[in-house]
């Protein structure tokens, strides 16, 4: 502990943003780093609790109290080892985690929790300036080959463990960049891109091997795959959304939330409009934009949405509106359902919840309104309330209602691998095997939508699972 009375002396801060006026300009991350004095004095506030709850709250089991010391003493080559040690990629973490370890801290009781989050994103990208991140190599190579399939965060974790163990890795992507999510689903406003892109330099450097525009189950087999490795990694994340079958849903105006997200982000990346939108472009320039779904994509929609020049945005949730506080004494140091106002929220947004969605209105094929009714909660049953009938004025709606688990035609169907009652791969957190020998499934493809933390976390214990099977043991942490 660094400081014993930090936690009373130093009040809570953190991080700044650009203002509104100024970050809807552009697609950069707006983000204003805290200087090195400020960190320590937020460093010095962690109070190195005896149960560490933090610890509790975090997925990937980051020694929070120990690299927030060490921060606090300057020490940060040090603190960058000990994060290194059980986060493959804090700089993503650092910019979209929604930080449960911050909901666990102990200060969090007085609503003022260490700003755990913002020291972890700054001990990364210190490392990065300072040139302390390079490839770590392995001793030897073991002989082994390992197919890990899909690129996101646990696909990524998982390649570059097993790599680092010695194993021959291929890392296959249907896409034409390496990244997943983060690459397409991610907007470049909340984490750009370059940050993927050193970390594939990195990887390859220690001898990932990269295949883009390969969608294993359509343009490459799974039993080519299982004729050519050792061991198969099944790391495609949950991509089936959510759909809305109301009626009009068919209308142009109404699409998916990632199809919005993607083409953005690849216009970002200087892909020209039909590389960028194969199913015809989409813009909210000059338009009335409802988001269905009130979750961090409807969030991202939204702040797409300002930035092309929406003439209003509205997100609508079926559930009822979180209360604003939440009651620690029932939910801490779990994660609690509160409010959640995002920085995407604050740059212009109409909000409403407990509404249901009855019909999009549409006029020679175009989006018009869309009729909702209000829904009140009895017992955890939805009922509709007489009389609340309304219409939004829309002429683009975009459906972030979640996802229901991978999909399943193609590479999941030619793996024949059971699947759990909610369809997702059926595969426990000890040694993540499939109910086929040989493959093996982590991230949201195994436990469905989740968040980035816990894909890295379960990509590196997939490795560890797999080069225990590979070898008959294992040094790769958990």
């Amino acid at each position: 502990m660094g400081k014993v009375t930090g936690f009373l002396e130093i009040e809570r801060k953190d991080r700044a943003y650009a203002k509104p006026a100024e970050r809807l300009t552009h697609y950069r991350e707006f983000t204003i780093p805290m200087p090195d004095p400020a960190l320590r004095d937020q460093a010095s506030r962690c109070m190195n609790c005896g149960i560490p709850f933090c610890h509790n709250g975090c997925p990937v089991n980051n020694s929070i109290p120990d690299w927030n010391n060490l921060v606090y003493e300057g020490d940060w080559k040090n603190a960058l080892e000990l994060l290194h040690s059980t986060n493959n990629f804090p700089e993503f973490t650092g910019r979209i985690c929604p930080a449960p370890c911050e909901e666990s801290c102990t200060l969090n009781i007085d609503d003022a929790p260490v700003t755990i989050k913002s020291i972890e994103c700054a001990i990364v990208d210190r490392g990065w300036q300072e040139g302390w991140i390079s490839p770590q190599l392995p001793k030897s190579k073991t002989g082994k080959s390992v197919a890990v399939v899909g690129s996101g965060p646990a696909g990524m974790a998982c390649a570059q463990q097993l790599a680092r163990a010695g194993h021959s890795v291929t890392l296959f992507e249907k896409n034409d960049r390496m990244g997943g999510l983060l690459r397409y689903g991610i907007p470049d406003f909340k984490m750009e891109k370059h940050l993927i892109n050193r970390r594939l330099v990195q990887m390859e450097a220690e001898g990932v091997e990269f295949r883009t525009s390969t969608e294993v189950g359509v343009s490459v087999s799974v039993e080519s795959l299982r004729a050519n490795f050792d061991a198969i990694v099944m790391a495609g994340g949950a991509e089936m959304p959510r759909k809305l079958e109301i009626p009009g849903y068919e209308l142009p105006g109404v699409r998916l939330a990632m199809e919005f997200l993607t083409q953005q982000n690849k216009r970002n990346a200087g892909d020209d409009e039909v590389r960028a939108a194969p199913r015809g472009t989409i813009s909210a320039t000059g338009k009335h934009v409802i988001v269905i779904g009130g979750g961090d994509t409807g969030s991202d929609c939204v702040g797409t949405s300002n930035r092309q020049g929406a003439a209003s945005v509205t997100q609508i949730e079926i559930m009822p509106k979180p209360p604003v506080k939440a009651d620690k004494s029932l939910t801490w140091p779990d994660w609690p359902m509160k409010l959640r106002t995002s920085s995407s929220h604050q740059e212009g947004c109409e909000r409403d919840w407990s509404i249901l969605t009855k019909r999009v209105i549409g006029a020679n094929g175009a989006v018009e309104g869309l009729e909702c009714v209000r829904v009140e909660w009895v017992e955890g049953q939805m009922r509709e309330i007489p009389g609340s009938e309304f219409t939004l004025k829309a002429d683009l709606i975009f459906l972030a209602m979640g996802f229901v688990g991978p999909r399943k035609l193609g590479f999941v169907e030619q793996t024949e691998v059971a699947l759990d009652p909610r369809g997702n791969v059926a595969a426990n957190t000890i040694d993540y095997v499939t109910s086929v020998q040989g493959i093996f499934a982590c991230g949201d493809m195994r436990r469905g939508q989740s968040l980035v933390v816990w894909a890295i976390r379960e990509g590196r214990q997939c490795a560890r699972a797999v080069d225990l099977f590979l070898m008959g043991e294992t040094e790769l942490p958990r």
